[in-house]
């Protein structure tokens, strides 16, 4: 081999090393790039999941109370009936006692989000109200709550129990 060849050669050589190494810093970079790309994703994507588990548990935990407010709804019914019957016998200051406790439990849900529904001489709503009766009313637009036979009560939002209500109708002329 002369000297030029050899001179050749070894110029060749680190010129096409330098080369591969560098399609390999290239590729290795492209590499590096994509798995950023996908942790910031990842991490975005974690981020996003631990609100909404959070907001789940927020929701759960506002509505647990749901089965207990349905017991102690029905125990104020029977309140309800109870002062009824002390005012039709004439036991007004028992009717007061009663009433007053009452108001004691009604305002311990509201603390707790469970809130009466509002029914007398309100447009009926299905999503509130649940239609006992129809009754002829010549006073109130037909489609009108004219009676409760149940209050019915909301959780935050929701409706735990719909009021039970009479519906004013035409009367038959």
């Amino acid at each position: 081999m002369s000297s030029d060849q050899t001179s050749t050669e070894s110029k060749d050589t680190p010129a096409s090393d330098l080369g591969a190494a560098g399609d390999e810093l290239a590729q290795a970079i492209r590499q590096r790039d994509e798995y950023q790309d996908k942790l910031q994703r990842l991490q975005a994507d974690f981020v996003n999941y631990q609100k909404r588990a959070k907001a789940q548990a927020d929701a759960d935990r506002v509505y647990l109370i749901k089965p207990l407010a349905l017991d102690i709804l029905n125990a104020l019914d029977n309140f309800d009936r109870a002062i009824e019957t002390a005012r039709a016998g004439g036991a007004q200051a028992i009717a007061e006692g009663l009433g007053m406790v009452e108001k004691q439990f009604v305002a311990a849900l509201g603390k707790h989000g469970v809130d009466p529904i509002p029914s007398l001489g309100q447009a009926f709503d299905p999503n509130f109200h649940e239609a006992i009766m129809q009754q002829p009313d010549a006073h109130h637009p037909e489609g009108t709550v004219v009676a409760e036979f149940a209050r019915g009560y909301k959780l935050g939002d929701r409706v735990i129990r719909p009021s039970k209500v009479a519906v004013s109708i035409r009367p038959a002329e």
